[in-house]
């Protein structure tokens, strides 16, 4: 069995004890691992706010110079004079606290690449830039993505380094690239995967849609309908998510989300294209049947990106008060536990409910000690190769049973 990814392997976490000497010779000046104390005043947190600064100022240009890039929902409803000073002082301070880690640290490589960003924004015009005419539709949502890197930096790291489940998991852990590159892609195919979700239920199942019950349920306070909203989908999202582990054909494609063997938020973001179009789309049908309103759907999204989120997220808050009401990180972590008796359950989002209905509620009263794949973890890194296992072990399987069912 392999060992906890976060807690007994310095070399594995890329985190050196801190008590090593930083000034020594062997540390790399530029090295995305974390071999230097990163305390307050050793110019890791400036580093990290330069980068993601600096990147958030570079996309938001890209975004004024080509704003089909952009999601088209949004588009007329930027404050675009606010935007420009925001963008002017990311730009500033993105510089100011690239210098200081450079500074500070040995290793330069969130100062190179804050102040990189900086540079390259301001070659392309800084916050003075020009807004684009060409405003095509994409389908693309880099301003979505822009956003998402703000607001999950601004929360999400330092909230996992002060409340820390495993306090040597450092930020840029093992595999961190690829699940940024499930991030970057979830939030840039934001519209695509919107309309791969909706429009096989609006455009098949509008004939299911029955005038009393789409009306009396669309007239309810929207509070009520997102309460409703959150109960309905999390039922159909039980069975879906349960039906991705235990049917080989769907566990090939789900099994790319467990092959994560640290938890963090950037961790929730592992998910194969297949799975997450299916499961959404399937989510989301009996939402439309129903007929609740636009706003209360919307409000159910808004919880379920803040709920699927949190719950992978590296904390050490058990909220025991409500964790047997409301799905929780330690409820969750559970699901990935990589321990034979965690296999198959806590499949729910929002609450345990169902796993309890269904005899699938596990909460042995502590954390987990390791996560990924029980068994066989022969999922490879790397976006590309993660979509492509699902199908070469599928023709694997074909390969060497001709005659076999896939399932």
């Amino acid at each position: 069995m392999h060992h906890s990814s976060s807690d007994s392997d310095p070399a594995l976490t890329g985190d050196m004890p801190q008590s090593a000497d930083s000034s020594s010779d062997d540390f790399p000046r530029l090295a995305l691992e974390t071999h230097e104390p990163t305390v307050f005043g050793r110019g890791w947190i400036s580093g990290i706010i330069s980068a993601v600064l600096g990147i958030a100022a570079f996309g938001a240009v890209i975004c004024f110079r080509f704003p089909g890039l952009t999601v088209v929902q949004l588009r007329g409803h930027y404050p675009v004079d606010l935007i420009r000073a925001l963008l002017h002082i990311l730009l500033v301070l993105s510089f100011l606290f690239g210098t200081i880690s450079l500074c500070l640290r040995r290793n330069k490589v969130f100062g190179i690449v804050g102040i990189g960003a900086v540079l390259l924004a301001a070659a392309l015009g800084g916050s003075t830039v020009s807004i684009g005419g060409d405003i095509q539709n994409t389908w693309l949502g880099l301003d979505w993505f822009v956003l998402n890197l703000m607001l999950y930096s601004a929360v999400y790291i330092p909230t996992e380094r002060f409340f820390a489940l495993h306090p040597r998991q450092p930020t840029f852990r093992r595999e961190w690239t690829t699940d940024l590159s499930y991030f970057f892609l979830n939030s840039i195919l934001v519209q695509v995967l919107g309309m791969l979700t909706m429009k096989p239920a609006i455009t098949l199942f509008d004939w299911a849609r029955v005038p009393a019950v789409v009306n009396s349920l669309s007239s309810l306070p929207i509070v009520l309908q997102a309460v409703l909203c959150l109960l309905v989908a999390d039922l159909t999202q039980y069975w879906v998510h349960r039906a991705f582990h235990q049917i080989p054909l769907l566990w090939k494609f789900h099994a790319v989300h467990h092959s994560a063997e640290a938890m963090d938020w950037l961790a929730g973001s592992r998910l194969h294209l297949v799975d997450a179009v299916a499961t959404r789309s399937l989510t989301y049908l009996p939402l439309f049947v129903l007929g609740f309103s636009e706003p209360a759907i919307a409000v159910y999204v808004v919880i379920v990106v803040i709920q699927a989120t949190f719950i992978h997220a590296n904390v050490h808050w058990q909220f025991a008060a409500v964790q047997r009401w409301i799905a929780t990180p330690c409820f969750h972590h559970w699901h990935h536990a990589a321990e034979p008796e965690a296999i198959n359950k806590n499949f729910c989002v929002h609450t345990p409910i169902w796993d309890r209905l269904f005899g699938t509620w596990y909460m042995p009263g502590r954390w987990p000690a390791e996560y990924g794949l029980c068994g066989s973890r022969d999922v490879p890194s790397g976006w590309l190769s993660q979509f492509l296992y699902p199908f070469r072990k599928l023709l694997s399987f074909r390969k060497q049973n001709p005659t076999s069912s896939s399932t």
